[in-house]
């Protein structure tokens, strides 16, 4: 569910993009890679399908971490393994003109927003023309949330409790909060649990290796049967690649002591349901 389109080969990005991705992301010495290369990784992790998430940050930065039609382009040259969401900056006046043009047009499934990065809070009245365009289209929202390790971004943006008012006021909007919003991963069990709406990702991993992070988190931090019992349609894998390794975070959750059953809803069924709107269970 999480993965930056911003050093794929086929993305066709100038030497001055590809430098300004490095920069804005903190990642420095990563290389592109091609297709190819990812649908190898892919299969060898047993992987269906990436979720490329781009981010428009024109008033912040006068950047991209691929634009939308790029990765329209790339959905549709590598239609088999890649799902494109669209980003927009929330500051743009035309904002919503971006978002509308890319489902309608682009054929885009979701939205990427980036609080941090882009500087905006989510329940600013400013998103919620946007947040009312992915109601009318039934597309859900993929919120970067809690700390980032991106440089020049700052948490205030991101605390998940930011978005309860987003939550409670668009009822029938997939939110996704990824991450766990780390370090507040008690406040997003709290917003699940509340609201069915609201979803997350195993997208954390900011000490140690996978599977010491992990426990950590969600058996200590948390309760250790949370998710097993009470959360378990709400969370779904990702990775954030290329920062972290899929294949090793893959490893760390089949190693949890949770059910086969729930295991298989995070890999795979609840980002169906996310994806597609499927109904909130009672």
């Amino acid at each position: 569910m999480h993965v930056s389109p911003a050093f794929i080969d086929e993305l066709h990005q100038s030497e001055t993009q590809l430098q300004t991705c490095r920069r804005l992301t903190g990642l420095y010495k990563t290389d592109t890679q091609p297709v190819s290369f990812m649908k190898t990784m892919c299969k060898v992790s047993d992987i269906e399908k990436l979720c490329l998430l781009p981010l428009d940050l024109t008033t912040t930065h006068n950047a991209y971490l691929g634009t939308n039609e790029q990765v329209a382009q790339l959905v549709q040259k590598g239609s088999d393994l890649f799902i494109g969401f669209a980003s927009v900056d929330p500051h743009r006046s035309d904002a919503v003109d971006v978002v509308r043009h890319a489902f309608l047009n682009l054929h885009l499934s979701g939205l990427v927003l980036h609080p941090s990065q882009q500087r905006f809070y989510p329940n600013e009245e400013l998103c919620g023309a946007l947040y009312e365009v992915c109601e009318e289209f039934n597309k859900p929202i993929i919120f970067h949330a809690g700390m980032s390790a991106r440089p020049n971004t700052l948490s205030k943006y991101a605390h998940p409790l930011l978005f309860e008012e987003v939550a409670c006021a668009y009822p029938h909007l997939r939110i996704c909060l990824s991450g766990f919003a780390w370090p507040w991963v008690r406040e997003i069990c709290m917003l699940m649990l509340k609201y069915k709406n609201v979803y997350t990702d195993t997208a954390l991993l900011y000490f140690d290796n996978p599977k010491e992070f992990y426990h950590q988190s969600f058996c200590i931090d948390i309760g250790a049967h949370w998710i097993d019992r009470s959360l378990r349609h709400q969370i779904m894998f990702g990775s954030d690649e290329p920062r972290l390794e899929q294949r090793r975070m893959i490893e760390a959750i089949y190693n949890m002591d949770w059910r086969e059953r729930t295991k298989q809803m995070i890999f795979r069924e609840n980002a169906l349901d996310f994806l597609n709107g499927g109904g909130f269970y009672d």
